[in-house]
């Protein structure tokens, strides 16, 4: 059997983000297995920095949805949850014998939550599911955290909204190998490797949705790197004791 056949491959092969979900009811096994999976997460130095808050009071909802910029899918998803960084839990086990607020333990939080909400993901996915990662919660990231009674040393990294998709899209084309993955030292790709990229990509935007096709590549990254995102946020970490030194 090719390593292609194998069911946990094409799994992760034929991921799409789903925001529009059918009226089939997640299980309570279904759920246990998946929050399972996120249990079994890999994580530094075992320090298990991350807690979920699983949304489902319908106020919380609407309010998680308005403050992540009027998402629907935060307040329609039948599961919706939340990834934070957490040293709050560790402290207290050390009796506040430790000394935090380095960004080393920044990037851990943050590393450690992504694996988390991945591994949620593709067990959700294996069991026929669909979902979408929710950055928009960090847009108004100091009312997510009171709204979600977070302690210090804690914030809230990503969002993840599934269930059963009631539409799902074709697969969005990613960068190739050849580009994606150098061996031994970076390589740059090419003009012509690039320019083949945004073919494929203008292509695939034009077919989903003829109406407002992609003009290219360079249009999709620029709006986003044009501008600053979310200035707040280096204020918001150091107040809560993150990245200080």
């Amino acid at each position: 059997m090719s390593a292609f056949d194998n069911p946990t491959i094409k799994t992760q092969h034929n991921h799409v983000s789903v925001r529009e979900f059918s009226d089939r009811v997640i299980t309570e096994d279904e759920r246990i297995a998946i929050l399972e999976s996120a249990r079994a997460s890999s994580t530094s130095c075992f320090l298990q920095a991350v807690t979920i808050v699983r949304i489902t009071d319908p106020e919380v909802r609407a309010k998680m949805a308005e403050y992540a910029g009027n998402q629907a899918q935060v307040k329609n998803a039948p599961e919706f949850w939340v990834f934070c960084a957490d040293y709050h839990r560790d402290e207290r086990v050390c009796e506040g014998e430790v000394d935090l607020g380095w960004t080393e333990q920044l990037l851990v939080g943050c590393t450690d939550s992504a694996l988390m909400a991945q591994n949620v993901l593709t067990a959700a996915e294996a069991l026929g599911m669909g979902g979408c990662f929710i950055g928009g919660i960090r847009t108004n990231i100091q009312a997510v955290h009171q709204l979600l009674k977070l302690p210090k040393n804690t914030f809230p990294v990503l969002g993840l909204t599934f269930g059963f998709p009631a539409v799902r899209n074709n697969i969005k084309p990613r960068l190739p190998v050849e580009i994606l993955c150098c061996e031994n030292e970076y390589r740059e790709p090419t003009d012509e490797e690039l320019a083949a990229y945004n073919d494929t990509l203008v292509k695939y935007y034009t077919e989903r949705d003829p109406a407002h096709p992609l003009a290219s590549w360079k249009a999709k990254l620029e709006p986003t790197l044009k501008r600053e995102r979310r200035p707040f946020i280096k204020d918001f970490l150091n107040e809560q004791g993150w990245a200080l030194k």
